[in-house]
């Protein structure tokens, strides 16, 4: 089965019946991801060696589009699940890329940290990203990371983040983490209190501090810039003008203030 049948199928059987209850009740599409995971789509980017599909930004951005034809939220989730994939596929280790083939796994971008009630937008929310606040801390094989991200899609909802903090020991750059959901001191407020479409479960995410292995950094210390820059902007880029290409008419009078967020609210 291609993977435009196997999307057809699910956005018909699965996305489509909730579409309106996640816009109207603000309810993340728990059925929609375990879906789309089931049917290979989670896993499209992912090479073949670990059970993937194989695609790449041109299928994602295909798949992005048609899903925000029926729900803009699962359509923002999937941004930010390819985007974060594309560094895991750059630098992740053989079991998280299984596990995102499998469909078992959602990962979500961890790499804005805005202030105030509005996140910043054009070179402002850049900025945000490629000069993270965040710190990271090494003692005996374990990384203690300590900082607050935000916005967050799928916070709480995601199994694996990709976190920015600023280098171990590398006098510039920043340092990418794969950081799981289940960490403990990991915690997503209760209210969430972030701009994003209604049912993305869009918020913050705290660290206070997060213990991770030293394996979990994705590629060097500092060189996570490098990675920003050439991988995750431009799939962020793509996927977010495919979504609003065909992004329909809006349930919440309140969203087009909340569209015109920024970049990093992916």
């Amino acid at each position: 089965m291609s993977y435009r049948t196997a999307l057809s199928e699910v956005l018909t059987g699965t996305v489509g019946p909730v579409a309106e209850a996640t816009a109207v009740q603000g309810r993340f599409p728990r059925g929609a991801v375990t879906a789309l995971g089931g049917a290979g789509l989670l896993g499209l980017t992912v090479s073949t060696a670990f059970g993937g599909g194989g695609r790449g930004l041109a299928e994602a951005a295909d798949v992005v589009a048609r899903t925000a034809r029926v729900c803009p939220a699962t359509a923002a989730v999937l941004q930010s699940h390819y985007a974060a994939v594309a560094v895991v596929e750059a630098h992740g280790g053989p079991w998280l890329r299984t596990e995102i083939a499998a469909g078992r796994h959602l990962a979500s971008l961890a790499l804005a940290e805005s202030e105030g009630e509005g996140a910043p937008v054009g070179a402002a929310a850049e900025a945000r990203l490629l000069a993270p606040r965040s710190v990271a801390t090494g003692s005996g094989g374990v990384v203690a990371l300590r900082g607050r991200k935000r916005p967050v899609l799928a916070a709480g909802e995601a199994d694996t983040y990709v976190w920015s903090s600023r280098p171990l020991a590398a006098p510039d750059g920043l340092t990418l983490w794969a950081v799981p959901a289940h960490a403990p001191d990991l915690f997503v407020p209760a209210r969430p209190g972030a701009a994003g479409p209604r049912g993305s479960a869009t918020s913050t995410v705290f660290a206070d501090p997060v213990l991770v292995p030293a394996e979990a950094m994705l590629g060097t210390d500092g060189a996570g810039l490098d990675l920003v820059l050439r991988v995750v902007l431009p799939w962020l880029l793509e996927l977010r003008a495919a979504a609003e290409t065909f992004r329909p008419p809006t349930l919440d009078p309140e969203s087009p203030r909340r569209r015109a967020g920024s970049l990093a609210a992916s």
